[in-house]
């Protein structure tokens, strides 16, 4: 507690320049890999008992985390992931990142991959899509946090979403079960991880009403 009895991290124990370090550094990983080096286990559970400690909305704790590790697995999972990042670029004519190349063409190499998955399907109206998914997505966040601090590297994909039906026959994923967010992860070789260059709080925050300064 300080002087005037507020609660600090000080007085809760948190080291804050690490907290900050972390949420500052998490940055997409795709490259500077170590693809031989296996995630233990009790590392991947530690990490999602952290990533279940976020916050729920009406949902509830409906998650469950789909780890994929076995070769033929992640094979048949990078190879529709491919398909897709085709289709893609035909479609709307994009361009790729190198880093992106990087992570489709050796994705079935990654030590693991982390599906998050939900309990139920979204509503068709915006609110219930917002709560549905504000149920799941701070976790897998969470979980990503969980990794980069401990040196795993990961990045955000959502490109499978579109293909609910044909990961589901791979994964054996039943009915029910929506699909959200796949984080391919390994442990970090030679990757720098710096903040990246990003519009200053001042010129992305309103006060009272849109476009309102905080003078």
């Amino acid at each position: 507690m300080s002087a005037t009895g507020s609660v600090t991290a000080e007085s809760l124990g948190i080291d804050l320049a690490s907290v900050d370090e972390v949420l500052g550094t998490a940055r997409s990983v795709r490259r500077k890999l170590d693809f031989d080096r296996p995630i233990p286990q009790d590392v991947l559970y530690d990490c999602i008992n952290l990533a279940t400690q976020a916050p729920i909305g009406l949902g509830g704790e409906n998650w469950r985390f789909l780890v994929i590790d076995d070769p033929a697995q992640k094979l048949a999972i990078a190879t529709i992931y491919r398909a897709v990042l085709e289709d893609l670029q035909q479609q709307r004519g994009l361009t790729l990142k190198p880093t992106q190349h990087a992570l489709a063409d050796r994705l079935h190499e990654m030590p693991a991959m982390v599906l998050v998955c939900v309990g139920g399907k979204p509503e068709p109206e915006l609110a219930g899509q917002v709560a549905f998914y504000g149920s799941i997505l701070p976790a897998a966040w969470s979980l990503m946090l969980a990794l980069r601090a401990r040196g795993i590297g990961c990045t955000w994909t959502s490109l499978l979403s579109s293909q609910q039906e044909a990961v589901a026959k791979v994964l054996q994923i039943p009915e029910g079960v929506t699909q959200t967010v796949m984080l391919p992860i390994g442990y970090c070789k030679g990757a720098k991880l710096r903040k990246a260059a990003r519009l200053p709080a001042q010129q992305v925050t309103f006060w009272n009403r849109w476009g309102g300064s905080s003078e």
